[in-house]
């Protein structure tokens, strides 16, 4: 009963002091599907776009109020060795700088992250064109989710 009470009066000062949360309707959740995406034209920049507009749950049928441009950069590295100086598994990093530019004008507000995940390599070419491939998507969507919460943070502060 005591633990209810205690809730009951944070709730009610949450209320007060003009809390907002940042999943909320009147917070950026909104604005994040009026963000139109574009990325360079390849595999790597078709995924991040696809992975983006998913987690930015991009609505198709409102106009956009920011355009959002994202320019992907991968490197890959060998990471162990066996017998025969062959790699037996590959780091994939991939860096992603973003600048978002209102429709209407204004600044642009811009930033960078990096993300690195890593994968198996195989003998078979068809596997280790597989095993890159996935490698490449869960790297995407990694950046993807980052770069998300990068807006997020840049779209609470605008008025």
């Amino acid at each position: 009963m005591r633990r209810l009470v205690l809730v009951v009066v944070a709730a009610a000062g949450l209320s007060g002091c003009g809390f907002t949360p940042l999943y909320g309707e009147a917070g950026v959740g909104s604005s994040l599907s009026r963000i139109a995406v574009t990325t360079q034209d390849d595999r790597l920049g078709y995924r991040v776009r696809e992975q983006l507009e998913d987690v930015l749950g991009r609505d198709g049928a409102k106009p956009p109020l920011w355009r959002l441009e994202t320019a992907v950069d991968q490197s890959r590295r060998p990471l162990g060795r066996r017998i025969d100086d062959t790699a037996t598994r590959y780091e994939l990093t991939v860096r992603g700088a973003w600048t978002l530019t209102p429709v209407s004008g204004g600044p642009p507000v811009t930033g960078v992250e990096t993300v690195t995940t890593t994968y198996a390599a195989a003998d078979q070419p068809y596997a280790a064109i597989a095993a890159q491939q996935d490698g490449e998507e869960r790297a995407a969507a990694e950046l993807a989710r980052q770069i998300r919460l990068d807006l997020m943070r840049a779209l609470s502060d605008q008025p």
